[in-house]
């Protein structure tokens, strides 16, 4: 039997680190290996402070978000997360020091195998993250930070990180890069090239008469040639003002955003998934007599806490918990397998009375939370947590309930709450459309209005500010409607 209670040590540590890997073993968990580190509050929340990453590059910012934290935690007003985990190779899980020898065993079962799995396994991580490259990278970008603070002096960093911030939800490429190919590789695609053409090349063209060739248009003019959403990356390449180590400074600004990518777009699947690992493997481990029942009554009691989800009516009510969607989906998916219902045969023909592990690594490796609770969510969990629809129309004085869960509302329950999930609708789309490089050097942007939403002024200003200041010349944006009208102009000049 292992040991439990407030106090813990190493080596207890260690008994359960071993025992827990075994059990996942039994389920087919795949991860990187693990490196546990034990931390204290203090170092918690400074890593809170710096999006969770407690080798990031020093900013006024994350110091200013620390004291924040700080005061909330002493008052009473905030908790702490039991745990960070960094997407890496070695996968490093940080413990709270101050935890009990209960609770380092769940982070142990919720992080090291749930978070861990899931970054290894999620196509999103696969294809938008580095994990073996990227501790590497953020000890070369604290470094880095601090050799131009030492260079250019605190406040000129600090200016361009300022700017850089504002924009880095801005720096992320949403659609997968096509990989470098092979010289090999090339050499086949140019000899397809050419075979092709030669099939394709009638010598009857030769007898047309010829015609004035029409006018090119200008670099100028048609520059990018398609626009462009990662806003940095096209300063990063092109903006007329930045020093090297400025564009570089945008680079590491960028390639973080990049890193929380995958993070922001799978946060109900991502948690729910550890979620249910940590409640799995420990109830295991009570079924192998492994841990007695005071153990698991302190484990019931944390893991009950975490998948509290308050009514919109509540007090403390934040909106979706997405430990309890995420949790009670995953749960979802291993009863629709083991145990179906009629109503479960019917909207999910292919998972009903399937393999549950089978079908469970399926959904976490090939979805996003958008299209995870499209595809998963299920009568049953929109009648438990009562969901429904509420319509806020501007041309209407009142608030509309528009469905509910019953049998007519399911479907469009589940696709608004898909799509409260899905990035366009959390963030406007603003994209690069004109670089006059031949003339002033002015940057045009447009803002594509969705649903009659328009931007907010003040934020606007402000971010068409902080990218006149990495630009260094006239920035335009551009509010077009649905059939290309331009709405609204707003122009930034230096």
């Amino acid at each position: 039997m292992l040991p439990h209670g407030p106090e813990w040590d190493f080596e207890a540590l260690e008994q359960y680190d071993r025992v827990i890997a075994r059990t996942a073993v039994e389920y087919g968990l795949d991860t990187y290996l693990n490196q546990i580190e034990i931390i204290n509050f203090e170092q918690i929340l400074n890593a809170y402070a710096s999006s969770g990453l407690p080798l990031g590059y020093p900013h006024w910012s994350f110091g200013k978000a620390f004291i924040r934290h700080e005061q909330a935690y002493r008052k009473g007003y905030q908790g702490l997360a039991y745990e960070i985990v960094i997407n890496s190779n070695p996968c490093i899980s940080y413990l709270m020091e101050e935890n009990s020898l209960t609770m380092q065993a769940l982070v142990i079962a919720h992080a090291c195998y749930g978070h861990n799995s899931f970054f290894k396994g999620n196509y999103l991580f696969r294809q938008f993250t580095q994990a073996d490259a990227i501790l590497d990278y953020l000890v070369f970008a604290r470094r880095y930070v601090m050799e131009c603070e030492e260079r250019h002096g605190a406040a000129e960093v600090e200016e361009v990180i300022d700017s850089c911030h504002a924009l880095m939800d801005y720096g992320v490429d949403r659609y997968r890069r096509p990989q470098p190919i092979s010289a090999r590789e090339r050499e086949a695609r140019r000899s397809e090239q050419q075979e092709y053409e030669r099939q394709q090349f009638n010598d009857l063209w030769r007898t047309l008469p010829a015609t004035e060739a029409a006018p090119l248009r200008s670099a100028a003019q048609s520059f990018p040639p398609e626009p462009e959403e990662n806003i940095l990356y096209f300063v990063e390449k092109y903006s007329p003002r930045l020093a090297p180590w400025q564009r570089e400074l945008v680079r590491i600004v960028r390639k973080l955003g990049q890193y929380f990518y995958p993070q922001t777009q799978t946060k109900v699947m991502n948690e729910g998934w550890a979620t249910f690992w940590h409640y799995t493997l420990l109830n295991r481990l009570y079924e192998k007599r492994v841990v007695d029942d005071a153990f698991m009554i302190e484990f019931l009691h944390d893991h009950t806490n975490v998948v509290a989800q308050r009514g919109f009516d509540e007090r403390g009510y934040h909106g979706m918990n997405p430990y309890a969607l995420g949790f009670a989906m995953m749960s979802d998916i291993r009863r629709m397998c083991e145990h179906p219902t009629a109503e479960d045969r019917e909207w999910f023909p292919d998972l009903a009375g399937t393999d549950w592990v089978k079908s469970l690594d399926f959904a976490m490796r090939n979805f996003k939370d958008e299209s995870f609770i499209a595809q998963y969510l299920s009568p049953k969990l929109i009648r438990d947590f009562r969901l429904f629809v509420i319509a806020d129309h501007a041309e209407e004085t009142d608030l509309l309930v528009d469905s509910i869960h019953d049998e007519q509302g399911y479907r469009r329950v589940r696709r608004m709450l898909a799509d409260q999930h899905r990035r366009d609708n959390r963030l406007p789309d603003v994209q690069v459309t004109r670089f006059d490089r031949d003339g002033d050097r002015s940057l045009t942007l447009r803002n594509q209005i969705l649903r009659g939403r328009p931007l907010a002024d003040d934020e606007t200003n402000q971010v068409l500010r902080h990218l006149g200041r990495l630009w260094g010349f006239t920035v335009r944006l551009e509010s077009v409607d649905a059939d290309g009208r331009i709405e609204r102009f707003r122009e930034w000049r230096p």
